[in-house]
């Protein structure tokens, strides 16, 4: 009969002789299953428990902490309003979707206004709040000079709502306007935020609408802007702030405290200067100085040198900067920066005092450089039109210059140029009016901006349009260099004081302010302040083509450009 060595079902297994275990029984085997099962099966029920109560709890937390800490709302805005402070006693807050005007009891004298407009959070909501300052009796049944003990007409600072153009708040205030600038203080301790020159007083107020200090105007020649910034000098660790006046024959710089207002030390006087602008600037050495736009160009005085003829009681901490003191005047001490023709001077970012800044003549623009103060680069001119103005046209992350040239004949060159080495990158020609807005810009998520002009498109003209109707205003995007997006909504009768166009809420939501009154800057009449989103006038807008040589795309393709728009800040 055939052996073999394999183990079958009917085998039986090999002895431990054989190297192999003996077989457990088959009742033992049996008793060892079950035991192993049970335990099993113990197991798997508390894993089954320890799961649910796990779920359980975090969908505990997950509810709690939705009624505790609920999602922020995102604020509700109108696309646009108006407010009208109105010669016929009548006050409206306007909008497309919830128009209402509120009569008041009261008679309103004429109203004037002034070229002032800034944009700051003044409510707890996320979309910027809009500051501006009229003259009038009163700016509510419950807000009048007489409440506040002045005298009628007096002056108001507003601050309005972004949203739906409210009023948050209203600071009345004595005499005549001179000029205002906000964004000042913004330390832990200082937390007052505009400052206003008014006849003979100048007012600190914060963004509650509070004063946080008043002085009276300092002896001897008034102010101009823009107010300097300066580190603390009087020990009180609160930055402080220098005061520039000039007339024909000196240069007068105050020092003031940041904390009280109180001016520090003596004016400081530079005989035989006249000053025509000036600006702060933070040097390379670590040293503050003080630009001064004079007839022979531009000069430097340094902070600590002010300080020391200011004669301070306690000597401030402040860095001298070595090198650029050995070009100092031996009798003025002036250093001299870049010389020119009389003119202006400009910061290109108003956040860093060691940017690079303008000197902009009738005839020429130069950008000297923050780092070396040396001559970046210089583009002439035909005769310039006010201020250039800032935006980003390509996307190398430095701003450019938008500069409008009068050609004469009522019409205008609009020059867009590079803002690192001055070389052209975009240009045409519009109609223009006498009254016509200077240019402005959105920085958008696509590292470009949105350029808004006024003007009117040549080709859309006639000889018999009146110069009012050449006021017109048209948006560029900077990849779409060949047309123009005309608004149609947006038509202007009156006198325009002033026009801004600035990022509302971040990533979502730009507008432009457009500010109009009377022609002469103080006189009396109606004041009108309208708030417009940007996009709102895409899809009615004509579309301009300004260059037929060019790539050409279609209305669809421009309007959705414009339309899919979001906003960011370039601080």
């Amino acid at each position: 009969m055939e052996t073999t060595d394999k183990v079958t079902e009917g085998s039986p297994l090999k002895s431990a002789e054989d190297g192999m275990e003996t077989p457990l029984p088959e009742t033992e085997i049996k008793t060892k299953s079950c035991k192993e099962v049970l335990g099993l099966s113990r197991m798997t029920h508390w894993r089954t428990g320890i799961f649910f109560f796990s779920l359980f709890l975090c969908l505990s937390v997950v509810f709690a902490f939705s009624f505790i800490i609920p999602c922020p709302e995102r604020p509700q805005y109108n696309v646009t309003w108006s407010r009208e402070f109105s010669e016929a006693g009548e006050f409206q807050l306007s909008c497309p979707s919830q128009p209402y005007t509120q009569r008041l009891t009261n008679t309103f004298s004429p109203t004037a206004t002034y070229d002032f407009l800034a944009f700051e959070h003044v409510d707890r909501d996320k979309v910027m709040d809009v500051l501006f300052v009229i003259q009038s009796p009163e700016t509510s049944p419950n807000k009048s000079c007489a409440d506040a003990g002045l005298p009628s007409p007096c002056l108001f600072m507003l601050a309005l709502d972004g949203t739906k153009g409210r009023t948050l708040w209203g600071r009345p205030l004595a005499g005549r306007y001179h000029w205002a600038q906000c964004g000042l203080q913004k330390e832990a301790r200082g937390d007052w935020h505009c400052l206003l020159s008014h006849s003979d007083s100048l007012t600190a107020i914060n963004k509650t609408g509070d004063v946080f200090w008043q002085q009276p105007q300092p002896t001897g020649l008034l102010s101009s802007l823009p107010v300097l910034r300066v580190p603390d000098l009087d020990g009180d660790k609160v930055g402080d702030v220098v005061l520039v006046a000039s007339d024909q024959t000196q240069t007068q710089l105050v020092l003031l405290s940041g904390s009280s207002g109180a001016q520090i030390g003596s004016t400081v006087v530079i005989d035989s200067v006249a000053t025509g602008s000036h600006l702060l600037h933070y040097t390379r050495g670590g040293s503050h100085y003080v630009l001064l736009q004079t007839d022979s160009g531009v000069d430097g005085l340094a902070l600590w040198k002010i300080a020391a003829k200011a004669k301070l009681e306690r000597e401030p901490s402040l860095q001298k900067d070595k090198q650029l003191e050995k070009h100092a005047s031996n009798t003025t001490g002036l250093v001299p920066i870049y010389q020119s023709e009389a003119g202006s001077l400009l910061r290109i970012k108003d956040s860093d005092d060691s940017s690079d800044f303008l000197v902009v003549s009738e005839k020429e623009v130069v950008v000297v450089d923050g780092g070396t103060l040396k001559l970046r680069w210089r583009v002439n001119t035909t005769s310039i039109i006010g201020m250039p103005s800032f935006g980003h046209f390509n996307e190398d992350n430095v701003l450019d210059l938008v500069v409008e040239d009068d050609l004469g004949n009522f019409t205008k060159r609009i020059s867009i140029l590079d803002g690192r080495t001055g070389v052209l990158l975009w240009e045409t020609e519009l109609l223009t009016s006498t009254n016509s807005p200077s240019p402005d810009a959105v920085y958008t998520t696509n590292s470009v901006s949105v350029f808004m002009f006024w003007g009117l498109v040549p080709s859309e003209s006639s000889s018999s349009e009146s110069s009012a109707s050449r006021r017109r205003s048209y948006m560029l995007h900077p990849h779409l260099p060949n047309v123009l997006l005309e608004s149609t909504n947006l038509t202007v009768a009156g006198h325009i004081v002033t026009f801004k166009a600035t990022l509302m809420e971040l990533g979502r939501h730009a507008a432009h302010f457009l500010l109009t009154g009377p022609e002469e800057e103080g006189a009396a009449g109606t004041v009108v302040l309208t708030k417009r989103k940007l996009k709102q006038d895409v899809p009615t807008a004509t579309i301009r083509r300004i260059n037929a040589s060019g790539e050409q795309p279609s209305e669809e393709k421009v309007k959705e450009t414009f339309n899919r728009l979001r906003f960011s800040s370039d601080w």
